[in-house]
């Protein structure tokens, strides 16, 4: 996997699994201010979709993405892009205050949008999205990278749905990242621009919490944000913490910040424990600390005993499939547009509700 050390430009790579013939679903590629965008557009074209165009301001970012993808097409503009109609879906990753607008406009084009996480940074430009996906049937799906492309979190998803730990009763997730502080542009420092850190990464915690319980809201009980060790950037929160309970009655627990160690292995020992009725599963995503530098290991305890799953390399990543026919067949079997938007909901409430920590 590239950039294992650096968050920022983590871009997991998969074996292909081709759902289309080549040239059977088009999409494009724009505003490349996160690395993320590789791994959107690797996902995609391991299931067998067809990068066409690229689009973005900076030459500099234009031409890194095109030695890493050859063949693609450079735009001279977005509305080229936009005005193409073998287009199906545009995959971006903006700066992202603008990640909600720039969706707005891809489908109201008629093309569906897949931003990278967070996606949005106010509740206007959700509740806007929600009307414009209502009024034009168009996708707005976001890249949720620390469930859809960590194969130890898709398989926790067919256990747990399996019945596997019984009903799951709380989600405990842990979200730590690497700063790289003098790799960040001036954007991820400034308030109105990432969002604030619940906003930012805790979307992917609470996105998890829904998905892991099954719950279709939430409620917020405490939210906490403080900048501890960054008062150069006093607009940067790097510690980041909530509470949720969900409509179902299951619990949820976060903790996010960029207090990574230089001494960790990655950039970030991503971890998710849900307790069911039945047992429990933990998650070490991205390293066993001390223990194994690969990630990918699931741990299982029931009523039969302990089991360790080591599972990179073993299940892919069937969500960019899913997408690419969802879009083609108008189906929702990747990921709701409710589930997409109710997980960027509570990201925007907590966040919201957090006090500030000395």
């Amino acid at each position: 996997m590239s950039g294992k050390a650096d968050g920022m430009n983590y871009a997991p790579q998969g074996r292909a699994q081709p759902v289309v013939k080549p040239g059977d679903f088009v999409f494009a590629a724009a505003f490349l201010e996160h690395g993320h965008i590789y791994g959107q557009c690797n996902g995609l074209i391991e299931a067998g979709a067809t990068l066409k165009w690229v689009y973005d301001a900076d030459s500099k970012k234009v031409e890194a993405f095109a030695a890493k993808y050859p063949g693609v097409q450079v735009a001279r503009s977005f509305d080229e892009i936009l005005a193409d109609p073998s287009v199906r879906l545009v995959a971006a990753a903006a700066v992202p205050c603008d990640r909600g607008p720039i969706g707005v406009r891809v489908m109201q084009a008629g093309k569906d949008y897949f931003t990278d996480k967070t996606p949005f940074t106010t509740l206007a430009q959700l509740e806007e999205a929600r009307r414009v996906t209502a009024a034009t049937g168009r996708k707005y799906m976001v890249y949720f990278s620390e469930r859809l492309h960590v194969e130890s979190a898709m398989h926790a998803g067919d256990l747990v749905h399996g019945g596997a730990i019984g009903r799951v009763i709380q989600v405990l997730g842990l979200g730590p990242h690497r700063l790289g502080k003098a790799g960040r542009p001036a954007w991820f420092f400034e308030r109105a621009k990432y969002g604030g850190i619940l906003c930012d990464i805790g979307s992917h915690q609470f996105e998890q919490f829904l998905f892991y319980s099954g719950a279709q809201d939430a409620t917020v009980t405490q939210a906490a944000v403080g900048n501890f060790a960054n008062a150069d950037t006093p607009e940067f929160e790097d510690f980041g913490e909530a509470s949720l309970v969900g409509d179902n009655g299951a619990s949820n627990y976060i903790r996010v910040d960029w207090f990574t160690p230089a001494g960790l292995s990655t950039w970030g020992d991503g971890r998710t424990v849900i307790l069911g009725t039945k047992g429990y599963i933990e998650l070490r995503k991205y390293v066993d600390v001390a223990r194994d530098r690969t990630g990918d290991h699931l741990y299982i305890v029931d009523d039969a005993g302990e089991r360790h799953i080591p599972l990179a390399g073993q299940v892919g990543f069937p969500f960019f499939g899913q997408l690419i026919l969802d879009c083609l067949h108008r189906t929702e079997k990747a990921m709701t547009q409710a589930h997409a938007f109710k997980a960027a909901e509570l990201c925007l409430r907590a966040q919201a509700a957090a006090r500030r920590l000395a």
